[in-house]
């Protein structure tokens, strides 16, 4: 089982930068190529949030068009910069994105995995929440779930990374607690997966692991101090490869959007090139 999993995309309406600055959907076509190209193909690819940049329908509309390419089932989450009705009214034929009630969250099957999708969007917020209803909901999922290796994802990360300005609006601290102490009581969830810091980050957590990454565009600057200004870096655009094996759980691959110089061998004929 190969889950792809990309996340804060950041769509504006066609032809308009993010920051006055990075054409996110030049960026997202991209992905979209990298990901086709895959060999062995994704099963499925997750997109965990900031879909677009602020929740208008034209941008939901644009990002559409912006997907209709990617040759793989894919499944949308909420983040802080995404808007519930709006998503929903866009994507009508994801039937996953519509039976949540007031939030936007569920629970499938993808090959052996049960994929649980929480919503910790708090409008009109950067921050995320899960309150006691979403907890409680996860619950059921987790209960459900018993015996099944499970992935639950979210936007916001449930713990601190030190960029200052990041730690300001992640997952609400009290929040993240009664999360991790629900996780520890499920042994058999694989991994927490977020995104929202547009970096690569790996934590324990709950007695499993959590772990955010890169977006296919822009990067929230490497600055490990409380006082760190909000700033972004043009990094190299980057996914992740969850891959799934019964004998060895979850082993997670970061990998770039961009084409690198390559490959080149170990070995000729005459054995180890020196």
């Amino acid at each position: 089982m190969l889950l792809a999993q990309i996340s804060d995309l950041h769509i504006k309406q066609p032809g308009v930068l993010a920051y006055r600055r990075v054409d996110t959907a030049a960026y997202l076509a991209r992905c979209v190529d990298a990901l086709n190209a895959l060999v062995p193909r994704p099963d499925a690819v997750l997109i965990t949030g900031d879909l677009v940049d602020q929740g208008d329908p034209q941008q939901y509309a644009h990002l559409k068009t912006l997907l209709a390419p990617l040759d793989l089932p894919y499944f949308l989450m909420v983040g802080n910069h995404d808007e519930r009705d709006a998503l929903r009214a866009a994507f009508p034929e994801h039937e996953e994105l519509q039976g949540g009630g007031e939030f936007v969250q569920y629970a499938l099957d993808l090959g052996p995995l049960r994929v649980i999708a929480l919503d910790s969007l708090v409008p009109g917020k950067s921050g995320g929440m899960l309150c006691d209803a979403r907890l409680a909901w996860l619950g059921e999922q987790l209960d459900a779930a018993r015996g099944k290796p499970v992935v639950v994802a979210l936007h916001h990360p449930p713990f601190a990374c030190g960029i200052g300005h990041m730690d300001e609006i992640r997952l609400d601290p009290a929040a993240s607690d009664k999360l991790a102490a629900l996780i520890a009581r499920h042994p058999n969830v694989e991994r927490v997966l977020c995104g929202h810091v547009h970096r690569s980050m790996f934590v324990r957590f709950g007695g499993t692991i959590a772990s955010a990454i890169p977006a296919p565009a822009h990067q929230v600057a490497l600055d490990l101090r409380e006082d760190a200004p909000s700033v972004f870096v043009m990094e190299p655009p980057a996914y992740a490869l969850h891959r799934y094996d019964p004998a060895t759980g979850i082993v997670t691959h970061h990998a770039y959007v961009d084409a690198a110089d390559g490959p080149y061998p170990f070995y000729d004929d005459d054995g180890l090139i020196d």
